[in-house]
């Protein structure tokens, strides 16, 4: 019993760093892509929004592919390895291509470098969340506490990257070489499946994995009322934070003050989030997926009212902290959700459909709206409009979004 136990725990520690070292580069990556645009690659807010228009466009084609391709590959890591042996040449891409291409044409720059980079963050983002879901459901442990890794590997990514970056803007991007370099490693060498248990994450059918059982996602009516609820929170959620640091310096005497008390903000919120994650599995086990879901809209939708009637910068930090708990709440939520609402060999496409591709779809469309009563009728009218939206489609989730089996979802044992 100490064997397997002490197995069980070693892979759940090589998970824990797979997560750790991909979200150490997708916080670098994110964070700082658009400083060294307008730095370094000398482009104008125009040009660097080709970039952003090209990532999220190439998203909405490998988020698709990719959730497709991994419930057929299922724990073979084929797909998985492309993505971390990408993520190496993240140095060696700014260093000696981006620029040059970025030169020659700012169009095929930003095709050609958003179409890269979203392979390995916005299309592979995907493909690891629904890999370690499904090593967490065979290997007995609770994906929430894997997932801890990736907000520490975010915390620790904007230190690091913070300090480096003013030395030298491309090192950062070596850095995300280095972290490549050990999560293809981790991957390799150290996940292990317990295959044994393998029916835990595959569903107990053995039936093949078809274009027809895959185009018949389309037809459940609970995989609709998902996806307009992640489009009306989850996005939403991200269009709010778009523009907060923005809106966070306005209740400073300059900008620049602004700037570092949102830095530490950002920080303590991130180490917040990571602490959360260890208590966050057993709440949701208890009041259950759905109710996670549901209670991290009404949460988001409090956070955004609250936001918009801040006296002053004290109850606004308050409000943003909010966000250390809303996080943890909805990605263990979403997980646990999916793995028991629907069909377990679904789960990678259903989790990029649902989730990734209608939220990006969504962010799409409400970024531009958002900015543009930004500038028309201000943060504060902005805020209420977003919140109401968020609470309309949270109520329709209450009374349409269907229960998950417990079970099957990893929330008690079967």
């Amino acid at each position: 019993m100490d064997q397997t136990q002490n197995t069980q725990k070693k892979h759940f520690w090589s998970f824990f760093g797979t997560d750790v070292s991909y979200f150490f580069i997708w916080q670098i990556v994110q964070g700082f892509l658009v400083l060294w645009l307008k730095q370094e690659a000398d482009l104008s807010g125009g040009q660097a929004g080709f970039v952003f228009s090209f990532l999220a466009f190439a998203s909405l084609f490998y988020q698709p592919v990719f959730g497709i391709i991994s419930d057929k590959l299922v724990f073979k890591k084929t797909l998985l390895l492309s993505i971390t042996i990408a993520a190496i040449l993240i140095g060696p891409f700014f260093q000696w291509l981006f620029i040059p291409l970025l030169h020659f044409s700012s169009l095929l720059g930003a095709i050609i470098g958003g179409f890269a980079l979203a392979y390995v963050l916005n299309g592979g983002v995907a493909v690891i969340e629904s890999y370690v879901e499904r090593a967490s459901l065979a290997n007995g442990f609770e994906y929430g506490h894997a997932r801890m890794g990736g907000s520490i590997g975010g915390a620790l990514a904007s230190f690091v990257a913070g300090l480096v970056f003013v030395k030298n803007p491309f090192l950062v991007f070596w850095i995300c070489s280095l972290a490549g370099i050990i999560l293809t490693c981790l991957v390799i060498f150290g996940d292990r499946i317990n295959f044994a248990n393998a029916d835990a994450a595959e569903g107990a059918s053995s039936a093949p994995l078809n274009a027809k059982t895959i185009l018949s996602i389309f037809k459940i009516k609970n995989f609709w009322i998902l996806s307009i609820f992640f489009m009306g929170t989850s996005a939403i959620y991200d269009v709010f934070d778009q523009q907060f640091p923005v809106f966070y310096q306005t209740f400073f005497t300059s900008a620049a003050a602004g700037t570092v008390a949102y830095s530490r903000l950002l920080t303590t919120q991130i180490a917040l989030e990571a602490l959360l994650m260890i208590p966050m599995p057993w709440i949701i086990n208890k009041i259950g997926a759905k109710n996670g879901l549901i209670a991290y809209g009404v949460l988001t939708f409090l956070r955004i009212t609250l936001s918009a009637i801040a006296p002053n910068f004290w109850f606004l930090t308050f409000v943003r902290l909010l966000a250390s708990f809303e996080m943890p709440l909805f990605l263990v939520s979403t997980m646990k959700y999916i793995a028991g609402a629907f069909d377990l060999r679904l789960y990678a496409t259903i989790y990029a459909l649902a989730f990734n591709f209608a939220k990006q779809i969504s962010l799409f469309i409400f970024s531009t709206v958002a900015g543009d009563l930004y500038d028309s009728v201000g943060f504060h009218t902005t805020y209420f409009i977003l919140a109401a939206l968020v609470a309309l489609v949270t109520t329709v989730a209450v009374f349409m979004l269907k229960k998950e089996n417990p079970a099957q979802a990893g929330e008690v044992a079967e």
